[in-house]
């Protein structure tokens, strides 16, 4: 099939989707969500991934990242997605692929967007029917601001911060949490295609200044409104992941806490 887009601009946001190879269900243990994380922060301190939020879930993975320029998502991407796949495969005695050929990244918003660009992310286990709340799935940007670590961070809290116009972090803990609060409230935790499944999400100006950046022309990716919102579509044969139906796994599969 074709691959999946990853087209980056300086100074842009970008959610990027990964899932593992055949909807497998590679990171369902602890140990691997957490061997991925690590190699997340190694990222962060090698090449200077700005990374606004993430999650690591049973199947697949999100992660919210600004560029900065200097390919640093392009390294950070091939260096986590193959630390993690080469040290599973080692243990596993396994051969093949891990990871799907592909992630997939959309160009999002700076402004509300982000925010619910977050909100959807810090949901997914929500809507997989894994947790009640955000706060019990320990593997995310989400729990990282709820439990500031001591050392390790990944999430680049002061960046966020700026993005979002907020100015500490307890402001950030508290906007963050009602937001999901909301979210909850009203029963909106069902899945968005425009996520997963788009160039770009944001205002007309913002996803056509994408579209002209990218240099893209073809009419197969033309640009639709829903509610307000405004997408850049892939064509009907890219990266169609359903991230959250994937990730909803029969009991017997369920993502688990132990080393395995």
């Amino acid at each position: 099939m074709p691959r999946a887009n990853r087209h980056f601009l300086p100074g842009y946001a970008w959610h990027l989707t990964h899932r593992c190879h055949t909807q497998e269900y590679l990171l369902k243990f602890a140990r691997d969500r957490q061997l991925w994380r690590h190699w997340l922060f190694e990222a962060r301190k090698r090449y200077g991934l700005c990374v606004l939020n993430y999650i690591a879930t049973s199947n697949h993975i999100h992660l919210l990242v600004q560029d900065t320029g200097d390919d640093a998502i392009a390294m950070s991407m091939q260096l986590i997605a193959g630390r993690t796949a080469q040290a599973y495969n080692q243990r596993k005695e396994r051969k093949g692929a891990f990871w799907e050929d592909r992630y997939h990244a959309t160009a999002v918003q700076t402004d509300d967007h982000l925010a619910r660009c977050l909100v959807y992310m810090d949901l997914n286990m929500v809507r997989a029917g894994v947790v009640a709340h955000p706060r019990d799935w320990q593997w995310s940007g989400y729990h990282e601001l709820m439990h500031p670590p001591q050392r390790y961070a990944i999430t680049d809290q002061a960046k966020l911060m700026a993005l979002l116009g907020i100015t500490s972090l307890g402001d950030l803990q508290h906007t963050r949490d009602q937001w999901i609060t909301d979210r909850l409230g009203e029963g909106q935790v069902t899945r968005e295609a425009g996520w997963t499944q788009s160039l770009a999400l944001g205002s007309a100006d913002f996803v056509e200044d994408v579209k002209e950046k990218l240099g893209i022309t073809a009419k197969a990716r033309r640009i639709i409104e829903r509610d307000g919102v405004h997408v850049l579509k892939e064509p009907a044969v890219s990266y169609a992941i359903d991230c959250d139906a994937e990730n909803a796994v029969p009991s017997n599969n369920r993502p688990s806490n132990s080393a395995e």
